[in-house]
């Protein structure tokens, strides 16, 4: 296991949840700082949290804790150089570095070191100098990561009134005289002031503040400013990364946070990162000063947005597993489409079908729709009936007993029909609710005019039709021929009625007997009541 290391806890700032710290050791030999801090719940995974020039692990205990309420395990460490790690020089305060290839080495070693700890999959984050490692590392063959998110990157410096020409000559004599521990030209090694006003790097008093009370309470995290030996490793790392050619091979997602007000690093470099990057993308935070992740609410707040929605893709939440459980809630939309079948009235237009909503009885009106062809002859002889003798009659009820079985088409309609003896009238008012099977009252139409006369022809050839026609209606009716149409739909639906059509074609030939109501002629009846089988 690794040797345990010292986290300063301050009231102002104390050490996050599940903090752990520990040494490991880097290039040369170096003893190098690491803490690594876990969330409450299970990992979603982890993020290797890089900070800036000067900025040890206590900087960030407040973005530590909001990647561990996020669910990452959180690695933070310090650069050789600075906060607790092992220093280049003997001065402590100077910042100094020996190029890049140290600082990669030991961020690979730190990777290493670590491995077992952190969970798939890994979120690089890196502030300023330390976003310029990370890409660094990356660009030189680092895979272990599924995306980068980097505040303010070192990319390119500013010089103010020097050009970065001129600063890079500089360096080069600095180096050849042996200057390379030297402050640069305006550096000392005092730390950076703690007066507010007109610092470069936060809009936020109170984290300024903090980190300096940190500063205060441990001498030994506090870093002074760079030597000509540090601009040369911080020249050398943008040079190598402001080739295109360099970032083709990171193709993980970069997210390059950029504050749009700071005076340290350059802006134009982030951008054309961003554009040499195959997943690269730019993100500017309006008014901000370099440090993003320090600065007030509202501009930090972008940057957590940007982290989140890196990790959404990245390192999805197992709680938001669920989610797609929640998918299934559309179908509960479809439970909403089953009740459309309430619309179902819309096979109200069925109603044309109407007639095969007397499909209950079509089982019989299929043998008979060849037979109607019989019926139309017979019809054809009905008038004949009229004009001859009752005794031609009397067969038109032999061609009528076949249709008896098909009766049920036209058996509502004639029922309608001798309602028309008594009141023409009152049989269309019946006929009404029928025309919605247009179709029906078309062929039975010319047979509603035949029938007419039949009444007028012997007690026969009327009792035969009456007789079809009111086994589908109730023959009780036959006693009240006004109201027998009205209750003529529904028997239709009630066919099994076989015993009563007897008394009806008994009663039916009464009418036609006498014209309104004549003696019981129920014998014929009996005759006719083999026929329906």
């Amino acid at each position: 296991m690794f040797e345990p290391a010292p986290l300063l806890d301050i009231p102002e700032d104390p050490v996050p949840p599940a903090g752990e710290a520990g040494w490991f050791v880097g290039l040369a030999g170096a003893k190098l700082r690491a803490a690594v801090f876990r969330p409450a719940g299970k990992p979603r995974g982890s993020v290797v949290l890089s900070g800036g020039r000067t900025e040890p692990i206590e900087k960030y205990y407040e973005t530590i804790r909001d990647f561990t309420d996020r669910g990452f395990v959180v690695l933070a460490h310090d650069w050789r150089g600075q906060g607790l790690s092992q220093r280049e020089l003997a001065d402590r305060l100077k910042g100094h570095a020996k190029g890049y290839k140290p600082f990669l080495e030991d961020y690979r070693r730190l990777l290493d070191s670590h491995e077992d700890r952190l969970p798939k999959p890994w979120i690089a984050v890196g502030h300023s100098m330390g976003g310029c490692l990370t890409l660094l590392a990356l660009a030189n063959g680092e895979r272990r990561f599924a995306g980068a998110c980097l505040s303010a990157p070192m990319l390119g410096l500013q010089f103010g009134k020097y050009s970065i020409g001129t600063a890079a000559m500089l360096t080069r004599l600095s180096l050849t005289f042996g200057r390379a521990g030297r402050y640069m030209l305006g550096q000392s090694g005092a730390p950076f002031d703690d007066t507010f006003e007109g610092n470069p790097l936060t809009h936020d008093r109170r984290r300024f503040a903090r980190y300096h009370a940190q500063l205060k309470a441990n001498n030994d995290l506090a870093l002074g400013g760079p030597t000509w030996g540090w601009l040369d490793f911080a020249l050398s790392a943008t040079a190598f990364l402001a080739r295109p050619e360099r970032l083709r091979g990171v193709t993980i997602p970069v997210e390059i946070v950029s504050a749009a007000e700071d005076k340290l690093v350059d802006n134009a470099a982030q951008a054309a990162a961003a554009r040499n990057l195959p997943q690269g993308r730019l993100i500017t935070v309006p008014g901000a000063y370099h440090e993003i992740l320090m600065e007030t609410d509202d501009m930090r707040n972008i940057f957590l947005r940007v982290f989140d929605a890196l990790t959404g893709k990245t390192a999805p939440k197992p709680t938001e597993a669920p989610k797609p459980a929640a998918a299934p809630a559309p179908t509960p939309a479809p439970v909403a489409r089953a009740p459309e079948p309430a619309p179902a009235p819309a096979p109200t237009p069925a109603p044309a079908p109407a007639p095969v909503a007397a499909a209950p009885a079509p089982a019989a009106a299929k043998p008979a729709a060849p037979k109607p062809a019989a019926r139309k002859p017979a019809a054809r002889k009905a008038p004949a009936a009229k004009k001859a003798a009752p005794a031609k009659a009397a067969p038109a009820p032999a061609k009528a007993v076949a249709p008896k079985a098909a009766t049920p088409k036209a058996a509502a309609k004639p029922a309608a029909k001798p309602a028309t003896a008594k009141k023409a009238p009152a049989a269309k008012k019946p006929a009404a609710p029928k025309p919605a099977a247009k179709p029906a009252t078309a062929k039975a139409a010319p047979k509603a005019a035949k029938p007419a006369p039949a009444k007028l022809a012997p007690a026969k050839p009327a009792a035969s039709k009456a007789a079809a026609a009111k086994p589908a209606a109730k023959p009780a009716a036959a006693k009240k021929a006004p109201t027998a149409p009205k209750p003529a739909p529904k028997p239709a639906a009630k066919p099994a009625a076989a015993a009563k059509p007897a008394a009806a074609k008994a009663s039916a030939p009464k009418q036609p007997a006498a014209a309104k109501k004549a003696a019981v002629p129920k014998k014929p009846a009996a005759r006719k009541a083999p026929v329906k089988k």
